[in-house]
């Protein structure tokens, strides 16, 4: 059976009971097409094997009617294989997702950053009500539309009006990017340069990434140090010590931390899986001082008040030290986190190391500091010359 051809699967029969036509794509893997029996177009299904139940499932995707003939075999098979990947891992669920809200909150299950970005963005727009064989361009465009006239927040002062600021375009990627990637686990892109495209709605802006440059040398991290606030010098002097977000030091509990190995565990972060990374002997120390006496739900670093560090909180302290220490007044909590990443890259330790430890990609590493280990590596050399 070969469904990839328009005239082939004009010439098949209904069968009973709307019985698929299939054609195997890999073992235990088919995409299957039944004829309509009013004249109208066919709709495509899937069929995939569960090695647990030791029983086929089935999925129907529909007509696709957005789409040329020509081009609804390959959408078909390419539904069809992503869900047999889902069958075979365990993760099929009966949970019918029909809108874009639906794809989101399947997405955002085990991603923490990004279930948080579809509360602020999507969950509450219009788009979210839109089913998704129903979604085009403009829904799309729309959204976006939207979200780029949202003002960014810079401070929220207890005195006076909120300060903000137009929404910087790599922002917009930021938040993009999540929603492209929900809607491209459910759907296929759509022909190009027609409204069933939604995902040329969802292009990044080129260039806007805004890459950090500021850099803090030893001594300038050792004066804003010095100049910090006593309750924010544990939470700060971990950030000069460990390549980690902000956001995930503060999340932090007493019982992420292992004293006896000095090992860390890392849960809430951006890329939402907990890793385990091994401390050096300063931060370990740190970190088991901060631990004492401690139960392991409370916080690791903690304010005067008991609660946790967080943006709002951390920001102000920060700032007051870079003004005090006579630092680039653009310092923030997250030069801290480049300028560390700087050094271990500089140190000659393995890219891909260094991005196990402060949780990104090796090809983020590569991108941003790549030149910086081509620098090392050419002072290795030298010296080995000497």
């Amino acid at each position: 059976m070969d469904l990839s051809r328009v005239t082939a699967r004009g010439d098949l029969k209904c069968l009973a009971k709307g019985e698929p036509h299939w054609q195997r794509i890999k073992p235990g893997c088919y995409v299957g097409f039944a004829p309509s029996a009013k004249d109208g177009e066919g709709t495509w299904h899937a069929r995939a094997y569960d090695p647990e139940t030791r029983r086929y499932r089935r999925k129907a995707f529909g007509a696709f009617p957005e789409l040329p003939g020509n081009a609804k075999f390959a959408t078909a098979k390419l539904h069809a294989e992503r869900f047999s990947e889902l069958v075979e891992s365990g993760g099929h669920s009966e949970t019918k997702i029909e809108t874009v809200a639906d794809a989101c909150a399947e997405f955002a299950k085990g991603r923490p950053e990004a279930a948080e970005r579809f509360r602020r963005y999507v969950d509450a727009d219009p788009i979210a009500k839109v089913k998704l064989e129903k979604l085009r361009r403009r829904h799309v465009r729309e959204w976006r539309e939207r979200l780029e006239a949202l003002p960014a927040l810079v401070s929220r002062r207890k005195i006076g009006e909120p300060i903000h600021r137009k929404r910087a375009a790599s922002t917009v990627n930021r938040d993009m990017a999540v929603l492209r990637a929900a809607l491209a686990k459910v759907l296929s892109p759509g022909a190009p340069n027609s409204e069933a495209a939604w995902q040329e709605a969802l292009k990044a802006t080129p260039n806007a990434d805004g890459r950090r440059t500021l850099y803090l040398d030893r001594g300038q991290r050792r004066k804003l140090l010095e100049s910090t606030n006593p309750e924010a010098v544990p939470f700060v002097r971990a950030m000069c010590l460990l390549p980690l977000r902000p956001g995930a030091l503060a999340a932090l509990t007493a019982g992420d931390f292992d004293k006896r190995t000095a090992e860390l565990t890392i849960g809430k972060d951006k890329t939402g899986k907990p890793r385990r990374i091994q401390l050096p002997l300063d931060a370990a120390k740190l970190l088991a001082a901060q631990a004492m006496d401690k139960l392991p739900g409370a916080a690791l670093f903690m304010r005067a008040n008991g609660k946790a560090w967080n943006k709002d909180s951390w920001k102000h302290p920060i700032a007051a030290a870079v003004a005090a220490a006579g630092l680039p007044g653009e310092a923030t909590a997250y030069t801290l986190r480049h300028s560390t990443i700087t050094d271990l890259v500089s140190a000659g330790l393995p890219l891909l190391t260094i991005a196990q430890i402060s949780g990104t990609s090796a090809e983020m590493i590569e991108r941003h500091y790549g030149h910086l280990a081509s620098d090392a590596a050419v002072k290795a050399l030298g010296e080995l010359a000497l």
